[in-house]
């Protein structure tokens, strides 16, 4: 059932800022995968799909969707138990199944706003009972399975992301800060005793290659992780090479460190270095800025909703583009340890895409109410 929405509340602006981000991604794509037609026609398509979900999204109850959240989860836990039993592997990670006529897609993407979803209807139904031990106690199991799930792939950097997720919902929700002051009492030593564990390689639940990742990062001048820094060292290399203006898009330059195959995953993980090296200090600025106003715009819209449900959905949405557009450029930028996180918007996987617009429609619902938002739990 449609609400007889007013246009004047609908938030083009966000949808503006997207859709630039997702245009400005596909100029950068083309050039990252070297004008590979097939790869560009694939991220076009799923910008048009995932603006069509949106919109069609944007204009339906969130409410409607919130109570669904219990069966959202089910399918997340699902697909995400049934990657690790019929999984497509790539090198040591098995991260996609393959469904029919879609295609290879990527469960731990969809899982970031199935938890959104999930635990906008979960805090906002316990709302009054939030800071008891056992609604705690839930909330933290609910969400270790979906971790554990993740973790298993093995993948660590979109684990913490949804953690990231969690705990932020979780703090807007009305957390006390009894609870936030004792948990941080407990993580922070917990975190320093573990990065002094990585570098003696005393941490048995890592793989090989994300201790490595760690303690190079650890140990940044160290000659035996000169291997294990060589992309880090080479996407900063890059982004500084563009300086102020940029080579230009598909600059074919022998000075190119993308042309010359000194980066990996320039498609994904290190786009940020591709649009660094041809767009410049002015390009990298123009990224930032876009998905700065993205996340502005999903905050005001949580600030201005009239439930805490759709106040969560929003703020959750928030957390994630935020924290992984800066982990990712963090990554490009060696202020983070090399870990594999897609750019929002930009990067290359239409899995990403497609999850990122699901959940900018039904945040977009958010903003068009004008009514209380009561609705019937269940």
């Amino acid at each position: 059932m449609f609400f007889d929405y007013k246009l004047r509340n609908y938030n083009f602006r966000l949808f503006l800022y997207v859709l630039l981000l997702s245009g400005l991604g596909v100029l950068i794509l083309r050039s990252a995968s070297n004008q590979d037609m097939s790869v560009v026609g694939k991220q076009v398509m799923g910008i048009a799909c995932g603006s069509a979900i949106a919109i069609v999204l944007s204009l339906i109850d969130y409410h409607r969707v919130m109570r669904a959240a219990p069966m959202i989860y089910g399918v997340c836990i699902a697909a995400l138990a049934a990657v690790l039993v019929f999984g497509i592997s790539r090198g040591i990670a098995r991260r996609w199944i393959t469904l029919p006529v879609i295609g290879q897609v990527q469960p731990s993407e969809f899982a970031k706003i199935g938890l959104i979803i999930f635990f906008s209807w979960f805090f906002d139904r316990y709302q009054e009972k939030l800071n008891r031990l056992t609604t705690i106690l839930l909330a933290g199991g609910f969400y270790f399975v979906v971790f554990f799930l993740i973790f298993r792939q093995p993948n660590l950097s979109t684990a913490l992301i949804t953690g990231v997720i969690f705990f932020g919902m979780f703090f807007v929700a009305g957390l006390s800060y009894r609870w936030i002051l004792g948990t941080l009492a407990v993580i922070v030593p917990c975190g320093a005793l573990f990065l002094y564990l990585v570098q003696y390689d005393m941490v048995p639940f890592l793989k090989n290659y994300q201790r490595e990742r760690i303690a190079a990062f650890l140990s940044t001048d160290s000659t035996a992780f000169a291997e294990a820094n060589l992309q880090q060292n080479n996407s900063i290399m890059a982004i500084g090479s563009g300086m102020l203006r940029g080579k230009g898009l598909n600059t074919t330059t022998l000075s190119s460190v993308k042309n010359g195959n000194f980066l990996s995953e320039e498609e994904t993980d290190f786009i940020f270095a591709v649009a660094g090296e041809e767009m410049g200090f002015i390009g990298c600025v123009v990224v930032i800025v876009l998905i700065a106003l993205i996340v502005f715009e999903l905050l005001i819209m949580a600030a201005r909703s009239k439930d805490m449900a759709g106040r969560l959905l929003c703020s959750g949405l928030a957390t994630l583009i935020a924290f992984q557009s800066f982990s990712n450029i963090a990554v490009a930028t060696g202020i983070f340890p090399n870990t594999g996180l897609p750019l929002p918007f930009i990067s290359s996987g239409v899995s990403s895409l497609l999850s990122l617009y699901l959940g900018t429609g039904l945040s977009m619902n958010v903003g068009l109410q004008r009514r209380n938002g009561n609705y019937e739990r269940t």
